[in-house]
């Protein structure tokens, strides 16, 4: 009945409609924000999803939240048995594993990340192993898996609009824009090699979201109004992690065949606007 509900929401709404009963998704930092949102929608269309978050009262939360038929896990992104854990645990609880969703990333200020003037090497180190060698490793276990199941599948990556699209006043964080634009290059490279294997991965990169990460600069008032212009769309306002689902559901979804190797701005316009700063 909830299920029925949903639907009939989403097409009242014009919202994407799609099922993904007898599927199985990974999803790499789904324990809060996007991740979570994603797993929430990817569950309740009849997914089955497991969940890394790090944070104990996360996953805590995201159980509670997504149900006795999701496997949510504690763990460390960055640690190397993690994805391989998760995606051996989703094997054995749910059959195949047909994608991963990889989200889990942040911010290295508090480690020295920022102007590279002031840029820390711990700083440097810390961002790029939380951004972008975590997401080599879960692309690395979920290919491997694919590979000896020899299976097609899908892989989603999340980028930044900062990995192409700066923004020199408010988010200076220069280690977090090389990591983000290093995904952009890591998913191209991997996306042709695997092209012949029926692997699609792809990346989405959105703008400045609510989320536990972006609490400092969704709390800001003069980012928030430099937001008016830069990301003009629905009134000039950071995005929702709901905001993302259509395009996560389209390219996770099982009949999308034919689009790999592409990145998508999920941005409210970021990217193609000046943006002004507030007097």
């Amino acid at each position: 009945m909830k299920l029925v509900l949903i639907i009939i929401k989403e097409i009242a709404l014009g919202l994407p409609n799609m099922d993904f009963f007898g599927t199985t998704y990974i999803i790499i930092g789904g324990t809060t924000g996007m991740g979570l949102e994603a797993a929430m929608a990817l569950n309740s269309r009849g997914a089955n999803v497991a969940v890394l978050g790090r944070n104990l009262d996360s996953v805590k939360k995201a159980k509670a939240a997504l149900g006795p038929n999701a496997l949510v896990l504690s763990g460390d992104a960055t640690d190397p048995n993690a994805a391989e854990e998760l995606i051996k645990k989703a094997h054995q609880s749910f059959g195949v594993v047909d994608g991963l969703f990889h989200v889990a990333g942040g911010s290295g200020r508090k480690w020295g990340d920022g102007p590279i003037d002031k840029l820390s090497l711990e700083g440097w180190n810390k961002t790029l192993e939380l951004n972008l060698t975590s997401l080599m490793l879960s692309n690395k276990a979920i290919i491997s898996y694919f590979l000896e199941q020899q299976r097609e599948g899908v892989i989603l990556n999340m980028g930044s609009v900062l990995g192409e699209s700066p923004s020199p006043k408010f988010f200076v964080t220069h280690a977090y824009a090389a990591a983000k634009s290093a995904i952009v290059g890591f998913t191209k490279s991997i996306a042709s090699y695997y092209a012949r294997n029926n692997i699609r991965i792809n990346v989405i990169s959105p703008s400045l979201f609510v989320t536990p990460m972006a609490k400092r600069a969704a709390e800001n008032e003069d980012i928030l109004s430099f937001l008016k212009t830069k990301q003009p769309l629905d009134g000039g306002r950071p995005g929702k992690p709901s905001d993302i689902i259509g395009a996560v559901l389209m390219f996770l979804h099982p009949s999308n065949k034919f689009i790999t190797g592409q990145i998508l701005s999920i941005d409210g316009g970021w990217s193609i606007s000046e943006g002004q700063y507030p007097n």
